[in-house]
């Protein structure tokens, strides 16, 4: 089975807040688990909430972050009126502007945010000019995740390796795989280049405070996923075993660091 992100992991101070601001901010419903909160992304993606600590134990290193996390995570909707909308739910609850709503250089209407727990949030219009009323609420049509890497190009050879297919393929410049319904997007960038896009500084260190789970179809899927990504150039840093909440999961990080749990129920 092919790697996919089919749940993404954010490490946040205070579970219970960062839960309400993305139920505010993405009109979406949040259910809390034992340790975390879950939210359905209207079907392009699945968020969960972690306390930082946690996260950072069950991933195997420190918890203290500071600076740009490496990432930035995307929300593609339909017409720049839709941008603005989710752009104007987020700053109520607490989110502050990065870069504000407006067409760009090349044409793409995009908004760039910092939620409250620290993340970074793109949003982007597929489309140039408004066409039709804004729903209520403003639906995405895609959810990704854009990681900044040493080289994109090498990036991309490890995730090939775990069988994810290349959709675009700009050399060192961008990379971005294809997608099933309901996970997230991958995309590869220069990590100054992620910066710059989203109007940041570069700089930053410490645990990213991210977790990009796959759910594998059987253990033997585990095993095979753990066992490419050591032999492609990754990190197994720890090894698949049944844990406390009943599944079968292992970790392992990318040739960038960042961190993935692949799991299958028990």
């Amino acid at each position: 089975m092919p790697l996919s992100i089919d749940l993404i992991t954010l490490g946040v101070p205070q579970v219970e807040a960062a839960g309400a601001f993305y139920a505010s901010a993405f009109s979406t419903t949040a259910s809390d688990n034992e340790h975390t909160t879950d939210l359905d992304l209207h079907g392009t993606g699945q968020l969960a909430l972690q306390q930082i600590d946690a996260l950072a134990t069950d991933s195997g290193t420190m918890p203290a972050t500071s600076g740009f996390r490496g990432y930035v995570l995307s929300s593609i909707v339909n017409q720049p009126a839709e941008v603005k909308a989710l752009l104007g739910a987020a700053t109520a609850k607490g989110a502050m502007v990065i870069k504000p709503a407006k067409k760009q250089l090349f044409g793409e209407f995009t908004a760039v945010y910092r939620t409250p727990d620290g993340a970074v949030w793109k949003l982007a219009a597929a489309s140039k000019k408004d066409t039709d009323p804004v729903p209520d609420p403003p639906k995405p049509t895609e959810t990704a995740i854009y990681l900044g890497v040493a080289k994109p190009k090498a990036s991309r050879a490890f995730y090939e390796r775990l069988g994810m297919s290349v959709n675009h393929d700009y050399g060192d410049k961008f990379i971005d795989f294809t997608i099933a319904d309901g996970v997230c997007r991958l995309g590869l960038l220069p990590r100054k280049a992620l910066a710059k896009d989203a109007g940041v500084d570069e700089h930053g260190d410490g645990f990213s405070a991210l977790v990009l789970t796959h759910t594998a179809a059987s253990r033997d899927d585990v095993d095979a996923l753990l066992t490419a990504a050591g032999s492609a150039g990754g990190r197994v840093t720890a090894a698949a075993t049944q844990t406390d909440q009943g599944d079968y999961a292992g970790h392992f990080t990318d040739p960038d660091g960042y961190h993935w749990r692949i799991t299958t129920p028990a």
